[in-house]
C-alpha cells in the first residue's frame, strides 16, 4: 500500500476545521472581519476555504484512481459517491428536528455545499479517467476563457449587456433566478450556483493537476512555483474579470488555487520532506473530512433550531458560557466558535484512535 502524503491530509482537514469556525460563531452579530465572506467583489480568509476542499477533492481523485480501470465498475463507484454528497446536502437543508420534520416544498435549497462537492467530484473524476493531463489543462482554460466571455460580452435575452456586480443582468443570478426561483440561498443568488458549477469544476481539475505533479515528482519547490505563476495569473487576470466567490469567477479560481498550492508546498515541505511534526491533529480530521463536516452542519442545525424558554440551545450556551463583561462581543462569539472547532478535533482524534474512517 502506498504511502499517504500527509500534507494533503492535513491540509484537507485544517480546510474542515476553518469551515467549522466560521459557520458557526456564537452570534453573526459579531464577528472578524476575516471571519467573513466579500460582500461580493474582493477577497477575505474565509472565501479560500471551500475552493481549497475542491482544490483538495482533485488532488484526491488523481491518488484515488490514477490505478483504476475506465470501467463500469468505478463509473457506478464515482456515481454513488456523488449521489451520496448530493443527498446529505439535500438532507441538512430539508431536516428538522421536530414534526412536521421537512420545510415546506417552496421554500428548500437545492443547491449547497455538500451538492457541489457532489456534482465536482463526479464531473472531474469522470474527466480524470478520460482525459490526459494535457486534455484536463484544455478543458480548463476553456471553461475560464469561457464563462468570462460569456458573463462579460453576451446580452441577455431582454437585450441588456451584462455585469460582474450583484444584479438581475448577471448571467449567474439570472440563469440562477430563473431556473431555480425561490430555491436560492438568497433571493437573487446562489453562491453554489448552476452556471458557477463549470468554473468551480476547474478549481477541482486544477488539484488533480497538481495531484499528478505531485505524485511524480514530490517537490515543494515544484508546487511554489506553480502556486506563484498562479497567483500572478489570477491577479492580473482579475483586472478584467474581479475576483468573487459568489459566482466563483475565473480570477477567483486561479488566485484561490495559487494560494491553495502555495499553502500545500509548505506544509509538504516540512512534514514529506524534513519529516517534522506539524498540524498532525488537523490529519485526523482530513482523514474523516466529510463525516466530521456533515456531524458539525447537523448539530448546529439542532442547536439552532431546539428551543430553550425562549430561545434555543446555540443562543443559550453562548449566553450563559461564553459572554462576559470584561470579553468583547467579538472575542466571545470567537471563542464559542474555538470551541466547536477544538470538539471536533477531539472526536477526529478519537475516530482515528479506534481506527474508524468513514467513507462517504
Amino acid at each position: 500500500m502506498a504511502k499517504r502524503i500527509e500534507s494533503v491530509d492535513i491540509l484537507r482537514g485544517f480546510t474542515i476545521a476553518a469551515m467549522i469556525l466560521v459557520n458557526t460563531p456564537g452570534t453573526w452579530g459579531h464577528v472578524y472581519a476575516p471571519l467573513l465572506h466579500a460582500k461580493w467583489h474582493g477577497l477575505t480568509p474565509t472565501d479560500l476555504i471551500f475552493p481549497f476542499f475542491l482544490f483538495i477533492v482533485g488532488i484526491s481523485i488523481h491518488f484515488a484512481y490514477k490505478n483504476k480501470a475506465n470501467e463500469f465498475s468505478t463509473y457506478k463507484k464515482i456515481t454513488i459517491r456523488s449521489l451520496k454528497l448530493i443527498g446529505l446536502g439535500l438532507f441538512l437543508n430539508v431536516f428538522l428536528p421536530y414534526f412536521p420534520f421537512f420545510k415546506e416544498y417552496e421554500s428548500v435549497r437545492f443547491l449547497g455545499v455538500l451538492q457541489r462537492i457532489g456534482i465536482v467530484f463526479f464531473i472531474s473524476a469522470i474527466l480524470y479517467l478520460n482525459c490526459n493531463w494535457k486534455g484536463l489543462l484544455a478543458i480548463s482554460i476553456s471553461i475560464l476563457i469561457g464563462y468570462w466571455l460569456f458573463l462579460g460580452f453576451v446580452p441577455l435575452p431582454n437585450g441588456e449587456l451584462p455585469t460582474f456586480d450583484r444584479a438581475p443582468n448577471n448571467w449567474a443570478n439570472y440563469i440562477d433566478l430563473k431556473l431555480l426561483g425561490t430555491h436560492m440561498w438568497q433571493p437573487d443568488y446562489d453562491p453554489e450556483g448552476i452556471l458557477s458549477t463549470f468554473p468551480a469544476i476547474v478549481t477541482c481539475v486544477l488539484g488533480i493537476l497538481t495531484g499528478r505533479l505531485l505524485g511524480a515528482f514530490k517537490s515543494a519547490k515544484l508546487l511554489f512555483l506553480i502556486a506563484i505563476a498562479l497567483l500572478a495569473i489570477g491577479y492580473i487576470f482579475s483586472w478584467w474579470f474581479p475576483i468573487n466567490k459568489a459566482i466563483w469567477s475565473s480570477s477567483f479560481v486561479l488566485v484561490t488555487s495559487g494560494w491553495g498550492t502555495l499553502i500545500l508546498s509548505v506544509i509538504f515541505y516540512f512534514t514529506d520532506e524534513k519529516a517534522i511534526k506539524l498540524g498532525t491533529i488537523f490529519k485526523y480530521v482530513g482523514m474523516n473530512a466529510i463525516t466530521i463536516y456533515f456531524l458539525s452542519s447537523f448539530i448546529s442545525k439542532i442547536f439552532y433550531l431546539t428551543k430553550v424558554g425562549d430561545t434555543n440551545i446555540h443562543a443559550w450556551i453562548y449566553n450563559n458560557v461564553f459572554v462576559y463583561d470584561f470579553i468583547s462581543n467579538k472575542m466571545s462569539s470567537l471563542l464559542y466558535a474555538l470551541c466547536v472547532v477544538l470538539f471536533y478535533l477531539s472526536l477526529a482524534y478519537v475516530l482515528y484512535r479506534k481506527k474508524i474512517i468513514i467513507k462517504v
